[in-house]
């Protein structure tokens, strides 16, 4: 089986573990037929991008301990949707994004220029 690949086009790198992150939860933001949402976006919560995803219906800072889910807080990385952060590039508060963490599926999304303009340190 191949290794998923980021948008940089090497070897997927972890996004977080502390909180445990992606779809699967394994700190990767891989995805697959049944992640309708296409976490794929490995990108660092900004106190802006939490308060607009809650506005659209994602509460991501409230804790759900029922799902394991701590809540996320400034600092935290998370894999978004790709949808998601592109709606947020949209309106001009896209969370900084880790490249290397990143899975190529993203550039179906935005474009690697895109990412680029919010890339921390890659």
């Amino acid at each position: 089986m191949a290794k998923p690949m980021n948008v940089l086009g090497s070897e997927l790198a972890s996004c977080c573990t502390s909180p445990m992150t992606g779809f699967y939860r394994t700190g990767y933001c891989e995805t697959g037929a049944d992640d309708r949402g296409v976490h794929v976006v490995c990108a660092q919560m900004t106190e802006a991008f939490l308060t607009f995803t809650k506005s659209r219906g994602n509460d991501l800072s409230t804790p759900a301990p029922m799902f394991g889910f701590p809540g996320l807080k400034p600092g935290d990385k998370w894999c978004l949707c790709a949808n998601r952060w592109k709606e947020a590039f949209d309106a001009g508060v896209a969370p900084p994004v880790d490249l290397s963490a990143t899975h190529i599926r993203t550039l179906e999304y935005v474009s690697l220029d895109q990412l680029k303009q919010h890339a921390l340190n890659n």
